[in-house]
């Protein structure tokens, strides 16, 4: 799979650098949604953005890729005229952390999980491109273990680490007032979803990060993918049953001696591929990451 897809669902054709993807990617316009009087939910260039604006300033999810960021800045100032205090990354990946240096230039902290450090120190190769280590400048301000409380406008905030699943670096962010839960690559809303081995992703723990996700909401959550449109719980049940029945096939055959080529043809996701294999990652790709991480 190798050189096919980048993270925020572009096709990549072999022998792209980083930079160009980016800027094919930073050229989607932004799109913004309210899910609250004080949270809005930005989508296009890269991984989804969720806001906390208020008084106090402003919390930002994610930061889409750094082409972005002057279109980035102005959809924040035009929210409101407070700074932007925090932001958070859900994960290492380029389409979602790719702004942070722009973030601490405008006076935030980047807040993230300390794996999310450990993995922007490293070069990377991945989707068939070279990624070199990520400057001082973008490093996270602050990282954190397990779990970390935030609080601002009045809102509480709880950002806590999931079990390696889409990668080791992934983390959820509940807006507990508004009942807001940002869940980054963890969800695919609408498609199968990429998981990266290389930095300790596999699909335990995709379905063991959605089992998380559904403890800590209920039938009015709003629950953000980190790509795909805004999902609620019906919508993530259905994405976990459609997770655990391919693993479990695949897991089936594989534990037979099955190969990865016997288990592609027996279409173990057929039923699904309608409703999740119309995305960045078709169905027999989606099988051939479910076979490579199964534990």
């Amino acid at each position: 799979m190798a050189g096919r897809y980048l993270p925020g669902g572009v096709l990549d054709a072999q022998g792209n650098s980083p930079d160009a993807m980016r800027n094919q990617l930073g050229a989607t316009p932004i799109q913004s949604t309210k899910l609250g009087d004080k949270i809005t939910l930005l989508s296009g260039p890269g991984g989804n953005v969720v806001v906390l604006h208020g008084a106090q300033g402003k919390v930002v999810v994610d930061g889409f890729v750094k082409p972005a960021w002057p279109k980035l800045k102005e959809t924040l100032d035009a929210i409101d005229s407070t700074p932007i205090k925090s932001l958070i990354d859900t994960h290492w990946h380029f389409d979602h952390a790719d702004n942070n240096a722009n973030f601490r230039d405008a006076g935030a902290g980047v807040i993230a999980h300390e794996n999310t450090r450990k993995r922007l120190r490293e070069p990377h190769d991945l989707f068939g491109m070279h990624f070199d280590p990520a400057p001082s400048s973008a490093m996270p301000t602050q990282v954190f273990p397990v779990t970390m409380n935030l609080r601002l406008n009045d809102e509480s905030m709880v950002l806590m680490h999931v079990a390696p699943a889409h990668t080791d670096t992934d983390i959820f962010v509940h807006f507990e007032g508004t009942n807001v839960l940002h869940m980054g690559d963890v969800f695919f809303n609408g498609m199968y979803p990429f998981i990266d081995a290389g930095t300790g992703g596999h699909i335990d723990g995709m379905i063991a990060g959605v089992d998380k996700a559904l403890s800590r909401s209920n039938a009015l959550t709003k629950i953000v993918p980190g790509h795909g449109p805004l999902g609620d719980r019906r919508v993530l049940e259905s994405y976990g049953k459609t997770l655990k029945t391919i693993r479990d096939r695949v897991a089936e055959q594989k534990k037979a001696g099955k190969t990865l080529a016997q288990v592609q043809a027996a279409k173990p996701s057929s039923e699904f591929d309608a409703a999740w294999g119309k995305g960045m990652v078709p169905p027999d790709d989606f099988v051939a990451l479910v076979y490579n991480t199964l534990r």
